[in-house]
């Protein structure tokens, strides 16, 4: 029996694994492609990784480009100015193209609104920011 379960807690395992590998593709693809969001496949990278491996969980968390996103999200549920900015732009581009391209009417009020909507949720989140390093300088020289 307990192999059983062994065997069981590994092909899940490896299937979680696989899941977050496939969605850091597609995230990192996602910088590059202005229809292929890079956020949302980098969460279910993580948490596909927190169940199946925490060794790349770690990684992610950890990698100098999608680590601060991560965290931000993780500790704060919030999404920093700079990614709110660029969400909010291919959001608005990549909708725009869509609208022009279809050709029937409702499709183009289909697309309005489902940008209208996503916008609208989208802006809800919060912003965090970091200080930068100059506040701290400033800072330390009004405390002297």
């Amino acid at each position: 029996m307990r192999q059983h379960v062994d065997f069981k807690t590994r092909i899940v395992s490896s299937l979680y694994v696989s899941v977050g590998a496939i969605s850091v593709v597609l995230g990192v693809l996602g910088i590059f492609l202005p229809l292929l969001p890079t956020t949302p496949f980098l969460l279910l990278a993580s948490a596909c990784f927190m169940r199946g491996s925490p060794r790349l969980n770690r990684w992610l968390h950890q990698h100098p480009t999608f680590g601060p996103i991560l965290n931000n999200w993780h500790q704060h549920r919030a999404v920093s100015s700079t990614v709110k900015r660029r969400g909010n732009i291919m959001i608005v581009c990549s909708f725009l193209f869509s609208i022009v391209i279809v050709p029937l009417w409702w499709h183009k009020a289909m697309l309005l609104v489902m940008a209208a909507v996503l916008l609208f949720f989208f802006n809800r989140l919060t912003v965090i920011d970091k200080p930068s390093e100059s506040t701290f300088v400033a800072e330390a020289k009004e405390k002297q």
